[in-house]
């Protein structure tokens, strides 16, 4: 990417915070494009002090919420990804959820049964 024009928003992006303030993190990203997770884009908890969430010259993964193209900055939220992430030393790796055969779908092919043996329940 080049410039602000090549950003779009709800897109994935890895940058480098570059300054924390008591209101938000910034992020650099090597195209000179910079971004902000302001403190509400932090974490779902309540945010007493971003230093407990990011430190400057880590990389993180952000995604884009909004766009500011007259001052050539980007909105920026941990939030809004899609997954949990976990950060190791200076890069974000995913944590997803663990793959298993238990969830909602157990749930669907059970419940039939549990209604049943409910019903049966009832009537006596």
């Amino acid at each position: 990417m080049s410039n602000i024009n090549d950003y779009r928003v709800g897109m994935t992006v890895y940058g480098k915070i570059s300054g924390i303030r008591p209101f938000g993190a910034f992020v650099k990203f090597d195209d000179g494009v910079t971004g902000l997770i302001h403190i509400s884009e932090i974490s779902n908890g309540f945010v007493r002090n971003i230093d407990h969430f990011v430190n400057i010259d880590e990389y993180v993964m952000t995604k884009v919420i909004d766009i500011d193209r007259e001052h050539k900055q980007l909105r920026l939220s941990f939030k809004a990804l899609s997954r949990n992430t976990r950060r190791y030393g200076n890069k974000v790796k995913f944590q997803g959820m663990p793959d298993n055969e238990k969830g909602f779908k157990s749930l669907q092919e059970k419940l039939p049964e549990w209604v049943k043996e409910e019903n049966n329940h009832i009537k006596q």
